[in-house]
């Protein structure tokens, strides 16, 4: 077994993923799979709380298989980390409940990403999933004993309440859990229309998984400086999604600062920096679309790694749980039972 603190970390199965996603959190996934034992969740039980009808959890399984392809593709090794199912680990179900006492209603009422989530689904009322979604996601993380778990900052509040609830537990039942630390990821790419983060929904984004055809098609419709109508009109670099995807996509820096300059002093025209722009992203997703073809190409690879690394995540959460009800005291409940028991049959025996 290594000695490596562990690292929680995941995605709700709603579609493949896009360079938004790269950008914010899969390319610091590759340095972590390096540095921590890693536990990816494909967290299919949070899809309850905005979009629970049946078309969407028999969505599951295929997009489940989509966002493992897409981290393999971008070069996470198969062998160093452990893909799982939320759902087929049902020691996250009764974690929940047995934390679920150690954080108060107000306290999650506080949180302002769970009135942003209610208010994006347009939802009228509340559910008591969607308030109770940190406490899920507590047990997630905790359920691995993750020392480290890597959040947007708009979920760094989440690790947050996952530290109280293990300092609580620790406290009043004996030492069992780590208090996780939150990594801020920090950086968003903004959609190919210039308007919003980039977005399955909005139609503004680019998936990894995407052809060359699609790719040009979105970088030739992206958003620019709209107010230069024509080549000669000196524009804006700042602000310009199409520059804020070349400086991180494409490696030429000095060819990127030449198209700055120019376009800043009317020089160059949007055809032009968008036509290198697709020749950066084009080698950028190449590897990608091989590695994706590859992993592809060996039909039931993924439900296999999938199979194993939801195997092991269950072994591990069987030893956190058996951990936490001796903590608590539950053990010594059913032994006293059990053992009353077996003494009573033995005397109706003799």
């Amino acid at each position: 077994m290594t000695n490596r603190k562990r690292i929680l970390t995941g995605d709700r199965p709603t579609g493949k993923l896009h360079l938004g996603h790269y950008v914010g959190s899969l390319r610091n996934r590759l340095r972590f799979q390096d540095e921590y034992e890693c536990f990816f969740i494909i967290a299919d039980l949070h899809m309850l709380t905005t979009k629970p009808t049946k078309e969407d959890i028999y969505a599951i399984g295929d997009n489940a298989r989509q966002i493992v392809l897409d981290q393999l593709s971008i070069g996470i090794d198969p062998a160093k980390v452990t893909f799982y199912l939320q759902s087929a680990v049902q020691e996250i179900y009764e974690l929940q409940l047995l934390i679920s006492g150690l954080v108060t209603v107000e306290r999650l009422q506080q949180l302002p990403t769970i009135k942003d989530m209610a208010s994006a689904a347009h939802l009228d009322q509340m559910p008591y999933n969607l308030l109770g979604y940190p406490v899920l996601q507590s047990a997630d993380i905790l359920m691995p004993r993750a020392h480290l778990v890597p959040v947007g900052k708009d979920n760094e509040s989440h690790v947050e309440i996952t530290r109280q609830i293990a300092r609580r537990f620790n406290n009043l039942y004996g030492e069992v859990f780590p208090e996780p630390d939150a990594f801020v990821e920090g950086g968003t790419l903004v959609g190919t229309d210039g308007q919003a983060k980039m977005s399955k929904s909005l139609g503004n984004a680019i998936l990894l998984s995407d052809d060359s055809r699609t790719v040009k098609k979105q970088i030739n419709g992206m958003y620019t400086d709209p107010n230069r109508i024509s080549a000669d009109i000196p524009g804006n670099v700042e602000g310009n999604p199409v520059f804020a995807y070349h400086d991180i996509f494409n490696p030429n820096v000095a060819e990127v600062n030449d198209l700055k300059e120019r376009y800043r002093a009317g020089r160059v025209g949007d055809v032009e920096v968008k036509e290198k722009l697709f020749i950066a992203v084009e080698n950028f997703l190449n590897p990608i679309r091989e590695r994706r073809d590859h992993y592809e190409s060996q039909t039931g690879y993924v439900d296999e790694l999938l199979y194993e690394g939801t195997l092991r995540a269950r072994a591990e959460a069987q030893a956190t749980l058996i951990e936490v009800r001796k903590a608590m005291g539950f053990t010594g409940v059913w032994n006293r039972v059990r053992r009353s028991v077996e003494k009573r049959q033995k005397k109706m025996e003799k």
